[in-house]
């Protein structure tokens, strides 16, 4: 008797992407290729450098936004991007401290999820200018599942300085 292994079609992510320590750009890079793995990453924003939230007495952040496939669970997508975050030299500690590395998912497709591990979508990307403004970037027309409403429409609720966020030039990344 044969065995019969069920692939699962690939599912739309969407990750925020962050760095506080050391090459906060190479570190952004490197992510980019460990997530290519086992992400078909087809979307990267711009880079922008930005200022901490919460614990605010730290280094300045540089994020991005990046969109592609993967066929992984969202449990699989979180240990794998954990695992990365891990080989990266991210070290536990309390919320908000610096990172070499931060990943988070924001959506997995337009599914709702609520676990005690994860929550999807982030519940505070809605508040956030440095997710809002590079996702709007790439997807401005993405309607948030919670909240019923575009990104475009939400970045432009949101209040935020341009001291907040400051895009930076492009760099050239090969992440695929």
């Amino acid at each position: 008797m044969s065995s019969i292994k069920t692939v699962l079609p690939p599912v739309r992510i969407i990750l925020g992407l962050g760095s506080n320590m050391g090459d906060r750009q190479d570190n952004l890079e490197i992510a980019l290729k460990s997530l290519s793995q086992k992400i078909k990453v087809l979307q990267v924003s711009n880079r922008y450098d930005t200022a901490p939230v919460g614990s605010t007495h730290q280094a300045r952040f540089v994020n991005l936004v990046c969109a592609g496939e993967t066929p992984l669970s969202p449990q699989e997508l979180l240990s794998f991007v954990k695992g990365i975050e891990k080989s990266m030299g991210r070290q536990p500690g309390p919320v908000n401290s610096p990172r070499p590395i931060d990943i988070d998912i924001l959506f997995y497709a337009d599914r709702i999820i609520n676990t005690p591990e994860l929550v999807v979508p982030h519940p505070r990307l809605a508040e956030r200018a440095f997710v809002l403004v590079p996702l709007a970037e790439i997807m401005p027309d993405f309607i948030h599942p919670v909240l019923g409403t575009k990104i475009s429409d939400a970045l432009k609720h949101l209040q935020y300085s341009s001291v907040d966020i400051v895009k930076l030039e492009s760099r050239e990344v090969n992440h695929v």
